[in-house]
Formats: structure tokens, sequence, C-alpha cells
């Protein structure tokens, strides 16, 4: 009987990549109880003491096998999926047939990299090539920023000169260093942040008329530098908002086309926003200047929409620019009525004039009764038709409603009087109350778009249309009050048929979304394992059982879905803890993976001590919210996903129409008709004589 194996000790390669010459990689075993400095150094005074991998003793000089001295100078380094050095915190992804890479020891390479900097221009590029190269490594940081190479990084970009090459380098560095939180922004001195600003972001100051181009990675790492200062530094984002104007960051969208210059740009415009409060208004009232907001529109919007390869980072900065710009009607939807707001009251008065008077002023000589204003505010649609002033007491929409009416009176006039005068010869029971109509209107589109929330981190759906005008909430609530009437005359609606109706319909339109996901989960999808070259082959299909009470999955290099005889994993649904998404997934946590869609990320955590979760990455976000959709539904919990937001309203909106619908005199048959019978021949081919 062969004798069991050891669970600890795992079978490995290494190669050795600290030296230039091709040396015999190590082939051997390695106990995941040892420490890694002994499974390095082993015994240096024996260099015979190595053995093969079939002669059952654990090898464990490393150093020993190549020779080589002073093994604290050496450490292991992850070949994939990302390559870190191997730590006592991540030596658990070792596993069986793991390759590893023998390298210089992150405090060696630190201290190498300080002393090149201090050297020849060469010798200083070479050591920038390498700092941004490891930067990234978690351990590297930590030994660099401990043997104070942030101070040197910033006195090499004092020194650097705006055209040359070492400045994406030293930026680069600079940039992915701070990324690890191991040093504060706060910490920067006013001097960094001017320079920074001055030199390679807007091409302000003494540079702004210079003829010689800013390379695009020092533009794209100085811009994403101001963002990080601004939301994370509590006092030096002030001395960034005196350096950059919103205009002049809005030149670099319109003389550039890279996508990345243009989310860089936004995200430090909508972390200026965010960061100060006095400033809020006056810089939104410059986005949406007309000047401001076309060369958004022109060169970002319509770009992203046009082309396939737009980042979804782009596609979040939109999303986030187009909430904070909404955001600015909360105060006016959380706004009650002031019966002492002269404003107000004016307003409420001309929205009568326009309807009612044709030149939109009292003829001279002639006094209206107040019996005639009551008449007419009623024909309105006030609730309170002697003082329509309390109709707007309500938060939300507040004295956003009258804003939006008062707009639509003014500039969609003819409209305006169209739809008010159409109501006035309606009966009754089936006119469109044009006032409480836009005040339940202006509320729902408030919901819809989420005024006055938070952006989200995960949020990436906007509306190219609130860049293409001035007004952009008062002109969607124009076109929806215009659509309100046409469609509320085309059903012959009541006032009281749409929230019972769709009160009815709304769980059985959910089941039926509910079903078409779970249908979906059955079919089975491809899933990307991990992105990166050598993982570029590496899927996961996964489906749900028939009766909805496993998960399937397997691992595999194959593109296409594999077949019924594969050894799949099974997951009972009942073991499924809960499903989480984005950054909260486990798999999202890492900095190796910060370049994978987070958006597109989500993971099952089950209730097993062998598998903990089972992560994915969906290929597109429909996948994604059909899948989050389906597996919230398993546990009979809501469908999250704005795609069920959606199919629910596309479908109330249909089944609402159907049911509404003047079918007086038609007859609706209860069984559907027969099929009618086959062909005599199917030779469906004409041929020209």
């Amino acid at each position: 009987m062969a004798p069991t194996r050891d669970i600890n000790v795992v079978k490995l390669a290494v190669e050795m990549r600290a030296m230039d010459s091709k040396t015999v990689p190590f082939l051997g075993e390695f106990s995941l109880q040892d420490p890694l400095a002994a499974f390095i150094a082993g015994d240096n005074g024996v260099v015979d003491k190595v053995v093969s991998v079939g002669s059952g003793r654990r090898s464990r000089e490393l150093c020993v096998h190549w020779k080589v001295e002073h093994p604290e100078n050496f450490a292991l380094q992850y070949t994939e999926p990302s390559v870190y050095y191997v730590t006592e915190k991540n030596r658990s992804k070792i596993k069986d047939g793991t390759v590893l890479h023998l390298v210089f020891s992150a405090g060696k390479m630190a201290e190498d990299i300080l002393l090149k900097l201090r050297k020849t221009p060469d010798e200083k590029k070479d050591a920038l090539e390498k700092l941004v190269r490891l930067s990234s490594d978690p351990t590297f940081a930590n030994e660099f920023i401990g043997k104070h190479g942030m101070s040197f990084l910033i006195t090499c970009l004092e020194m650097a000169k705006q055209d040359s090459p070492m400045l994406p380098l030293i930026l680069s560095s600079f940039l992915e260093l701070m990324d690890h939180g191991i040093m504060s922004w706060d910490k920067l001195e006013p001097t960094f942040i001017e320079r920074v600003n001055i030199q390679p972001v807007a091409q302000v100051a003494m540079y702004i008329n210079t003829p010689t181009p800013v390379d695009m990675r020092t533009l794209n790492s100085s811009l994403t530098i101001l963002e990080n200062i601004v939301l994370n530094s509590q006092r030096k984002y002030t001395i960034v908002e005196k350096q950059v104007t919103i205009p002049k960051l809005l030149n670099h969208i319109s003389s550039n086309k890279k996508g990345e210059i243009h989310q860089a740009v936004l995200a430090l415009v909508n972390a200026l926003i965010q960061k100060s409060e006095p400033q809020k208004k006056k810089w939104c009232a410059t986005l949406t200047n007309r000047q401001h907001r076309t060369i958004i529109y022109n060169n970002v919007v319509l770009m992203h929409n046009e082309s396939t390869s737009s980042g979804s980072d782009l596609a979040h900065q939109l999303y986030v620019l187009e909430q904070l710009l909404l955001n600015q009607y909360e105060e006016r939807m959380n706004t009650s009525m002031d019966v002492n707001d002269q404003d107000a009251t004016e307003k409420i008065k001309e929205l009568r004039k326009i309807a009612f008077e044709s030149d939109g002023e009292v003829p001279s000589g002639i006094t209206p009764r107040r019996p005639e204003y009551k008449k007419e505010y009623k024909k309105l649609g006030f609730k309170n038709d002697i003082n329509p002033a309390q109709d707007f007491k309500d938060t939300p929409p507040g004295m956003l409603a009258l804003d939006n009416m008062i707009y639509f009176a003014r500039n969609h006039t003819d409209q305006y009087a169209k739809l008010v005068l159409e109501n006035c010869y309606r009966a009754d029971s089936h006119e469109c109350p044009f006032g409480r109509a836009s005040i339940e209107l202006t509320k729902l589109l408030c919901e819809i778009l989420k005024i006055g929330d938070v952006p989200t981190e995960q949020g990436q759906s906007y509306h190219p249309m609130f860049f293409s005008h001035d007004c952009m909430f008062e002109e969607l609530f124009s076109i929806c009050i215009v659509l309100l009437n046409k469609t509320w005359k085309e059903m012959k609606a009541t006032t009281e048929d749409f929230r019972e109706l769709r009160r009815a319909l709304e769980p059985d339109i959910l089941e039926l979304i509910q079903q078409h996901r779970l249908r979906f989960l059955v079919e089975g999808t491809r899933f990307k394992i991990a992105r990166g070259v050598r993982a570029k082959d590496k899927f996961r299909y996964c489906r749900l059982s028939p009766n909805h009470k496993f998960l399937h999955y397997v691992d595999g290099d194959e593109k296409s879905a594999p077949s019924l005889d594969e050894q799949f994993k099974k997951i009972s649904i009942a073991d499924i803890k809960s499903v989480v998404t984005g950054k909260e997934c486990p798999h999202m946590k890492e900095k190796a993976v910060k370049k994978n869609p987070v958006n597109l990320a989500f993971s099952v955590l089950l209730d097993s001590t062998e598998t903990t979760s089972v992560d994915f990455v969906a290929p597109d976000e429909r996948t994604y919210n059909y899948w989050v959709d389906g597996l919230n539904a398993l546990h009979r919990q809501t469908m999250p996903s704005p795609q069920t937001s959606a199919d629910l309203e596309i479908l109330l909106n249909m089944e609402i129409k159907l049911r509404l619908l003047d079918a007086e005199g038609v007859t609706i048959p209860s069984s559907p008709p027969p099929i009618p019978p086959p062909p005599p021949n199917y030779s469906f081919c004409y041929q020209l004589p």
C-alpha cells in the first residue's frame, strides 16, 4: 500500500529570477507548516542535502540549491494570477503545481532603487521603471515607504522638468504607492500639490501656453493624484481648489480624445463638487453652462455611446456627475410652500394668465372677480381651487413641482395652453388635472432619478439627454407631462385607474420576471475566472438544476458549454448563506484584482467549512443582473437589479394599456385561434422566367 501523503506538503517549482544566469529550476516539496525563511535559506553549510521529489524527503534549501549566499536578501514571488511577494499572510495561495520565482527581497529592491535614484540619469530611469512595476505590491510599498522613499520621490518630482521622460514614471509610482493607504495624503506639503498641479495637470500658469505637449501618462497620473488629495485629505483639498478651475479642466476633454483622460478629468471634477459644499452650487452652475456642457456632451457622452471600447470607469463618472447635478434640485424638492413667498404666489397667478388670457394681461378697466379665479384654478387641476398655494405644502416634491409647471408654461406655451384647454372640455371623471398630475409626476421623477441620494460606487447608468439641455430636469418634466396627457386621453383613463390597477398587476408581473430569471440560470452561463495574460483562457461554467435545488459548476479552458459527462461541483441552494456583489465579494477585496470589473462581480457565500464562497465575474451587465436576481429569487428575496425595475415598468405599462384599451364592440375570444393546416408542399422558392 502506498504511504499516506501529508496534506500539509505541496509539490511546487521555483525558478531563479534574481540572477541573470540561466539555472536549473528547483522541483521539490514545501511544508505549509514551515516558515518561508527556512524554505528559502535552508542549511547553507550542507550543499549536498538537496534531494529530488521522488526521494520522499522534503527539499527546503533554495539558496543551497543554487549555491547563493545571504539568503536574507531573497524572497519568493507568485507568477500568477498576480506577481506579488509571497508572505506569511498570503502563503495559503500556494497549491500543488504552483510555480514561484526566487527574487531579491522587497527590502533589498527598495535599497537598490533608492541608491540608483541618486546616480546617473540612465541608472535613475532604470530605477524608476523598476519602481513602477513594484509599487503595486504592498510588501514592497511598506519597505520603500519605511525607508523614507516617498520624501526622496517628491524631491525627484520637484527636480524633474516638464519634458523629462522620468516625470510620468515618478507620478505613476507615487500614485501606486499612495494607493496602499500606508501614508496619509494629509502629510503632503502644499508645495507638492502646487507642483503637481502647475506642471503636469492643467497646463496653467507658466505652462499654459507651452508649445510642448504634456505626456498623457503625466496628465492622467496628475489628475488622479489631485482627485485622491481632494477625497482623502481633510486639509489639503482647499489648496487644490485654488489651483484648478473647472473650465481649465474641461479644456483637457476638448483637446484630448483619450477616454482615460476624460475619465480622470470627470473624476476630479466630481471629487471637487462632492467635497466642497460652499462651492457646489457655483461649480454645478458652471458645468450646466451651455459652453461647458457642450464640451462634455460632444466629447464624452457621444463618444462613449458610439464606442464599444469605452471603459466602465468613464460611464461611472458620467453617472456620478449626472447624480450630482440632479441633486441640486433637492433643496427645492424639500422646500414647502411659504404663504409669504411673493415670488411663488406670482408664479401661480402667471400659470392662470398664460392659460386663460391670450396676452397674459388682464384687460384694462376690468377687475376680475374672485369666483372667476376659483373656477379657472379648478380647471387648472389644483386640489385647493381657492388657495392653490396649499397644493405645494407637501414635500417632496415641494416647490420643485411649481418650478416645473412655470417652466413648462413659459417655454412650451402652446403645448401648455392646449393641455389645459383639452381638459376643460373633458368630462370631470376623465380629465387629467394639470396641477395634481404635475405634482405627482414631479414626485415620481424625483423617485426614479433618486434626487438627493449619494451616488453609488457601482452605478454606471446615465441619461445622455441630461447633458444636452440647459434645464435638464424641467425639460424632462415637460416631455413627460405632454406624454402623460396623450396617454391618458388615448386610454380614456380616470383619476382612480392607475394606482389600483398597478397595485393589482404588480405581483403577477414580478412572478413572470422571476420565472424568466430562473430559466436563464437553468440554461447556464460561462464566466471568466480572472483577468490577465495567463488566465485569459480560464472559464467557469455554472447552471441551475431544473428542480431549482442545486447549482452545478465546473472550471476549465473550454470556451463552449461543457458536456454533461464532465465532473460538476455541486452546491445546494439550502447551503447558500447570502449573495454579495461588487467590493463585498471576497475576490474583489484584494489589491491584485483592482483592474477587474467590480460592477460585474458577485459571490455566493456558503455555510460550509470546505468552501466558503464561489466567485463569479459576469461577462456583461445583463448576465450580471439576471444571475443576481435569480439567486435572490431562489431565497425569496427581492430581485435588486435595475433591470428588474425596468422590466417591471415596461411590462406593467404594456399590461395597463391592454387592460384600458378601448375594446368596445370588439369580441375577444376565450381560446386561441386554431392552427392553420400545413401547406401542400414546402417549395417556396420562386424562379424567375
